[in-house]
C-alpha cells in the first residue's frame, strides 16, 4: 500500500492542474524543514523525476518545483543522487529552452550540484569528448551578458559554480585553455557593483593560478586583465606617484592615478595575494610581476591593510620576493 508521501508525490503527475500545482507546493514546503527533507528523501527516485518534469511547465508550477530541488539539493546524499539521475543535462536544457523564467533557481541548483565531484564531472560533460566543456562555455557566456543591472540578475550566481568547478583540475584546465578564452571573459566581471560576481571572479582566478606551474603562460597571455584583477583590490587606497606608474603598463598606472573605490571584503583582497603567491613561485612569474612594478603596488597597500590575515597574506608574497631578489631590490618589498 501507498505510503502518504508516495500519493502525494504521484499527484505531481495529475492531468489535472489544480491538483498538480496544489500538490508541487505542499511537496516544496515538505523541503523547507529537516524533517521534511529526511522524509521526502526516502522516495528520492520517485521525487526526482516526478519534479525534474515540472520544471518546463508555468512558473506557478516550474518554480515550486525547482525550489523543492535546490533544497533537496543542499544534502550531499540527494545531490549525489540527483546527479546519478542525470538531472544537470535536464537543468542545462530547461536553462537554455526560450522563455525560461526560473533562471535564477536553476543556476542556485547547479550551485548544489557542483558541490560535489560527480555533479562537476557531469557539468564538464566529462564522458563526452565532442560535447566536453559545452555547458561551461554557455554559461560563462551568460555569465558575462547579464549583469546586476537585470532584473534580479538571474546569472549571477554561476560566479559560484565557476568557483566550483575550478577547484578540480580538469575545470581549471578547460577555464584556462586560451582557445576557448573564457578566463579572459570571466575576469572582466571582477569590475562588476554584485559582491558575488566579485567573489566569484577572484576565487576562480585563484584556483585557476595553481595551475600556475603548467599554464602560467597561459595566464600570462591575459596579463593585461589578469595584473590588474589581482593588484587593485591589495593597492591600497593612495593616489600613486607618476614616478610609480611609469613603471606600470597602462591598464594599471591609469586606475592607480586616480581615486577609486577600495575592495572592502577581505576575503577578496586575501584571494587575490594568494593567487599572486602562486603565480611569483615561478620564476618567470616572478619576472612578469616585476615588471608591472608588482612589489612597490604590494608595499603601499599593505601599509593601508589592517586585516591581520591579509597582511600575512602579503608577507608570504613579500617573503617570496625577498628570497629571489635579495638585499639590492629590499627596498621596495612588503615588509
Amino acid at each position: 500500500m501507498a505510503t502518504e508521501l508516495e500519493e502525494l508525490l504521484g499527484f505531481l503527475s495529475s492531468p489535472s492542474p489544480p491538483i498538480k500545482k496544489a500538490a508541487v507546493n505542499i511537496v516544496r514546503d515538505y523541503t523547507g524543514s529537516e524533517d521534511g527533507l529526511r522524509s521526502l528523501g526516502k522516495y528520492i527516485n520517485l521525487a526526482v523525476p516526478s519534479l525534474s518534469r515540472l520544471l518546463a511547465e508555468k512558473k506557478e508550477v516550474s518554480e515550486p518545483a525547482a525550489e523543492a530541488l535546490v533544497n533537496l539539493s543542499q544534502i550531499p546524499d540527494l545531490a549525489g543522487k540527483m546527479v546519478e539521475m542525470g538531472i544537470i543535462k535536464i537543468v542545462m536544457d530547461i536553462l537554455y529552452k526560450k522563455d525560461c523564467d526560473i533562471t535564477h533557481l536553476l543556476v542556485m541548483l547547479l550551485v548544489n550540484l557542483t558541490q560535489l565531484d560527480a555533479g562537476i564531472e557531469s557539468l564538464l560533460q566529462h564522458g563526452d569528448e565532442k560535447m566536453r566543456g559545452l555547458y561551461i562555455m554557455k554559461l560563462v557566456r551568460s555569465f558575462c551578458a547579464s549583469s546586476s543591472e537585470n532584473k534580479g540578475d538571474p546569472f549571477e550566481h554561476v560566479a559560484s559554480i565557476l568557483v566550483n568547478i575550478s577547484q578540480k583540475e580538469a575545470g581549471r584546465k578547460l577555464l584556462l585553455d586560451p582557445k576557448r578564452g573564457l578566463l579572459k571573459q570571466i575576469i572582466r566581471q571582477f569590475d562588476s557593483p554584485s559582491p558575488v560576481r566579485k567573489k566569484g571572479v577572484s576565487g576562480t582566478i585563484r584556483n585557476c593560478c595553481f595551475e600556475a606551474e603548467n599554464q602560467l603562460q597561459n595566464l600570462l597571455l591575459i596579463s593585461e586583465f589578469v595584473w590588474p584583477a589581482l593588484l587593485l583590490p591589495v593597492a591600497g587606497n593612495k593616489i600613486y606617484s607618476e614616478q610609480d606608474t611609469s613603471k606600470m603598463p597602462l591598464e594599471l598606472g591609469s586606475a592607480l592615478s586616480i581615486e577609486r573605490e577600495a575592495v572592502t571584503d577581505p576575503e577578496i583582497r586575501a584571494q587575490v595575494l594568494d593567487a599572486i603567491y602562486l603565480i611569483v613561485l615561478q620564476e618567470a612569474g616572478r619576472r612578469a610581476f616585476w615588471s608591472v612594478n608588482g612589489p612597490r603596488i604590494l608595499q603601499i597597500g599593505y601599509e593601508d591593510e589592517e586585516n591581520p590575515k591579509v597582511m600575512e597574506a602579503y608577507e608570504r608574497v613579500g617573503s617570496l620576493l625577498i628570497q629571489e631578489d635579495g638585499t639590492s631590490e629590499a627596498s621596495t618589498q612588503v615588509s
